[in-house]
């Protein structure tokens, strides 16, 4: 039977990449979006659809554990409990510390670092009971070095990979692993839209000299969320072109 993956953040560029790979390998996928985008995600499914790709799309507002929970509720009566979760969805308030207000810190960590708790966590209790389960954390290369500007978001996704420690201690002897992916720069809308001398400077410090593609993300995940990778949790997978070596 067809495992069943939801992962958060879906419609965004390292997401469709995520979702895709997925699909094709097997996987019926759900894509989450913010309810702000119900248009965009209509637009987004109907483009997979024309791909021939077995992807559905899920409203649900991360950063409230209530509507989590209600999302996942509806994702498990539409197409059963969710085995493959992907904790895909992040913004950024860039700000120095000392410009940046209560409401930037905020939004940052619920939204990359609350979430995690908010979905994961009506997921869990099935995935132990089932015996069978991953969770998936995308991170950051800046969770793991620091960015100057970024210090919500890397304080977010530094506590992502604290989540997985110690979440993969108690999924561990149930066969429920628990991961995270730190890309490194990747080539997505965001990063295309910077002026050119920026994205010179920033590939001019991989020592690949490329960003990351949305593919090589997704190809991380895919590993993780294999059968056979069932002995490797509470790993920190970087994918990040050697700029951060740890």
């Amino acid at each position: 039977m067809a495992r069943v993956a939801l992962v958060t953040g879906g419609i965004g560029g390292i997401g469709t990449a995520i979702c895709t790979r997925l699909a094709n390998d097997g996987c019926v996928v759900m894509a989450n979006y913010h309810p702000s985008e119900s248009a965009a995600a209509e637009d987004w499914m109907a483009g997979r659809a024309a791909e021939g790709l077995n992807i559905y799309t899920v409203a649900g507002d991360v950063a409230s554990f209530e509507d989590s929970t209600r999302m996942v509720s509806e994702v498990t009566a539409a197409y059963g409990p969710v085995d493959i979760l992907v904790n895909c969805a992040g913004i950024t308030r860039d700000k120095t510390f000392k410009k940046m207000d209560p409401v930037q810190w905020g939004a940052v960590i619920n939204v990359n670092l609350n979430s995690v708790f908010n979905v994961t966590r009506p997921i869990w209790e099935g995935m132990l009971d089932r015996g069978w389960g991953r969770v998936i954390n995308i991170s950051s290369v800046n969770g793991q070095r620091g960015q100057f500007g970024q210090a919500n978001y890397s304080a977010a996704k530094a506590g992502m990979h604290g989540f997985t420690m110690a979440l993969a201690q108690e999924g561990a002897a149930k066969g429920v692993t628990v991961n995270t992916v730190s890309p490194g720069y990747v080539e997505t809308a965001m990063t295309l839209a910077m002026d050119d001398s920026v994205r010179s400077a920033i590939i001019g410090g991989v020592p690949m000299r490329r960003m990351g593609t949305p593919a090589e993300i997704a190809a991380a995940v895919a590993f993780l969320a294999a059968d056979e990778s069932g002995y490797v949790t509470g790993a920190n997978l970087p994918v990040n072109g050697g700029l951060f070596m740890h």
